[in-house]
């Protein structure tokens, strides 16, 4: 073959190699939170249909307020779901907003705590926090941390705000008053949902009528716009003696 022709092979193999672009070039100009994107893969496997109910009520509802006992996944499924949907559509959701109430169990004051803000929230985020580690390991979860995908947030910190592009989860909500609760759901801004998380059986506020749990699942549960999720002790799926000790507790305590 002419040297010539070889030449022009050459350059026009040359030039189709510059023009496709290796799949390190592409990722090295994605942002560090596309890159954690890229990381995550979320394949959660319902125990039960009240699981796919709910996980159906996320997608479907800005507004999601889910009720039951400690061990029926409430709190697992909605980080789950926060973050396929931080996955599946980046564009909409930018971060995962975790608001939770900072009240102290009854007989186990720890006195002040120093340091950010953030290290103030640490000892009341270690539980829920545990999800995460389930489902994407502590090093992602912490860069997430990190890039302020994930923001941990007393429920002072959220009045005032207007939150967009967001999954707001409120954990814990039987220990929020219903003043508090009003301030926290009228924070959801544009491309926002709100998933709200408590067990009406574990109140620890000093006067307990003052929950605001119960009354939003009643006050709600007529409209239409608003997912109303409520999990008994038969959906329990964590360990089955959990449902023996919830009954015990039940019988003595009402």
């Amino acid at each position: 073959m002419p040297w010539r022709i070889l030449v022009k092979i050459k350059n026009i193999m040359a030039v189709r190699k510059k023009a496709t672009p290796k799949v390190d070039d592409f990722v090295k100009e994605l942002t560090p939170q596309q890159k954690l994107l890229t990381k995550i893969s979320i394949n959660l496997k319902c125990k039960n249909d009240r699981q796919k109910n709910f996980i159906r009520l996320i997608n479907d509802h800005d507004i999601v307020v889910c009720a039951g006992p400690a061990g029926t996944g409430k709190t697992f499924i909605a980080c789950a779901e926060a973050l396929k949907l931080l996955t599946t559509r980046p564009s909409v959701y930018k971060k995962i907003i975790i608001v939770k109430s900072v009240t102290v169990l009854e007989g186990e004051e720890i006195g002040f705590l120093k340091g950010t803000m953030k290290e103030k929230m640490e000892p009341f985020m270690i539980s829920f926090l545990d999800n995460f580690h389930k489902l994407i390991g502590k090093e992602i979860t912490g860069s997430m941390l990190y890039t302020e995908m994930i923001e941990v947030l007393p429920l002072a910190y959220v009045r005032g705000r207007s939150i967009d592009n967001a999954i707001i989860i409120v954990d814990e909500a039987q220990n929020i008053t219903l003043k508090n609760m009003r301030s926290t759901m009228t924070r959801l801004g544009e491309d926002s949902k709100i998933i709200i998380t408590g067990d009406t059986k574990q109140i620890d506020m000093r006067n307990g009528n003052l929950s605001s749990l119960e009354k939003v699942v009643e006050y709600f549960r007529p409209m239409e716009e608003v997912g109303i999720m409520e999990f008994g002790r038969e959906d329990i799926v964590r360990n089955p003696l959990i449902i023996k000790i919830e009954e015990i507790f039940e019988k003595h305590m009402g």
